[in-house]
């Protein structure tokens, strides 16, 4: 049996999985993971040094057999409704990272928003957020 998710496990395993999703996890979305669970408040209480771990544990579960699903199922039981946006914006960061975002991640990303049960207005405002904060000339 697999334990429950804490909030930070959750979101990390959020970000591994937009990352791993297309079947390439590149050095751009791997440091913006970094970038994220250093800077971000919500991880201001998280031990750095169980990242590597957590994200092992998240790519063991997405190898299996409907591994997604489970992986979406922790993710919604292991994070307090208050941390589901957030949740929806860490990953969109993670996909934004390498410059584009691919049908994969486009797929992912419309699975966590159904299974974290947040409405179209609020999703769309959180892209439109991430994507202002990513622009470049």
């Amino acid at each position: 049996m697999i334990e429950p998710l804490d909030h930070h496990a959750a979101l990390v395993y959020v970000m591994v999985t937009i990352s791993a999703v297309d079947r390439t996890m590149t050095d751009d979305e791997l440091a913006r993971i970094g970038e994220i669970v250093t800077n971000l408040p919500v991880f201001a209480d998280y031990d750095e040094n169980t990242l590597v771990k957590t994200a092992e544990n998240c790519g063991e579960i997405l190898s299996a057999d409907g591994g997604l699903r489970q992986v979406l199922r922790l993710v919604h039981e292991g994070l307090p409704a208050k941390l589901r946006e957030t949740a929806y914006a860490v990953a969109l960061e993670v996909a934004a990272a390498d410059g584009q975002i691919k049908p994969e991640e486009i797929r992912f990303l419309e699975m966590l928003g159904d299974t974290l049960e947040l409405d179209k207005m609020t999703t769309a405002a959180i892209e439109r957020g991430i994507r202002a904060r990513n622009m470049t000339l």
